[in-house]
């Protein structure tokens, strides 16, 4: 059993079967799973994406300055999170949502020693806003928010059960990894998370678990230890 994770939310996975934004039903799952997580002792911090409302570097593709782009992708992220915290805190949950940049009373501005005195008070963190700069993503995010809190993993929930030799929804061949090392992922050049976070983790010995977080119960299967997903370690 682990004291503390950190959780990476895919921004995409919230629309559920939807086209864009947010599926009340994924996210009461996630709710769910993750207050039952909390009840299990673990302290839970969590990072969500953003691309189910807006994502930085297409905006730009389309003409938006990378920078404004990237800061539309900040608040896509903080919208998330908002709910994310409604719909935990509407199962009786302790919960609080730190911001990167100052917005309050959206959110309190984050810091690690705010993020460390709510988790051991029994608090859900959601860390939203990305790192609070343009040109990196809520990977990196997450990377740097698990090294600074001081969580034992980062879990990265996503809507396939671990890592492959290729993407096995576009290649039918592709077989899957158990466990992997940093190395071996960046040699391969698999698209699992940016370099930059792959680089924080490997440097600061940060294992990372890649699992299928839209299969109900899967969480707290991995917190069990259950083998269902990818194990990246130095």
């Amino acid at each position: 059993m682990y004291k503390r994770i950190l959780l990476k939310l895919s921004g995409e996975s919230l629309m559920g079967h939807q086209g864009y934004g947010i599926d009340p039903q994924r996210l009461g799952e996630y709710a769910a799973q993750i207050r039952e997580l909390a009840e299990m002792g673990t302290q839970v911090g969590i990072v969500i994406g953003g691309g189910n409302i807006f994502r930085g570097l297409s905006g730009a593709q389309k003409g938006f300055d990378r920078v404004k782009g990237d800061q539309m992708g900040m608040l896509a992220t903080i919208i998330n999170s908002l709910a994310l915290q409604s719909a935990l805190q509407a199962l009786g949950q302790k919960v609080r949502v730190l911001t990167s940049v100052r917005m309050e009373p959206v959110g309190e501005f984050y810091s690690k020693d705010k993020a460390l005195r709510l988790l051991n008070k029994g608090n859900i963190v959601i860390m939203a806003g990305g790192t609070g700069n343009p040109y990196f993503t809520t990977d990196t995010a997450s990377a740097l928010r698990a090294i600074e809190i001081e969580a034992d993993i980062m879990f990265k929930g996503t809507r396939v059960d671990g890592i492959y030799t290729a993407d096995p929804e576009k290649d039918a061949t592709a077989t899957k990894f158990e466990t992997i090392t940093y190395d071996e992922i960046l040699s391969r050049g698999l698209k699992i998370m940016d370099l930059t976070a792959i680089t924080m983790c490997k440097e600061n010995k940060m294992p990372i678990y890649v699992f299928n977080m839209d299969e109900v119960g899967n969480l707290a299967r991995v917190i069990r230890g259950d083998k269902i997903g990818t194990l990246v370690t130095p």
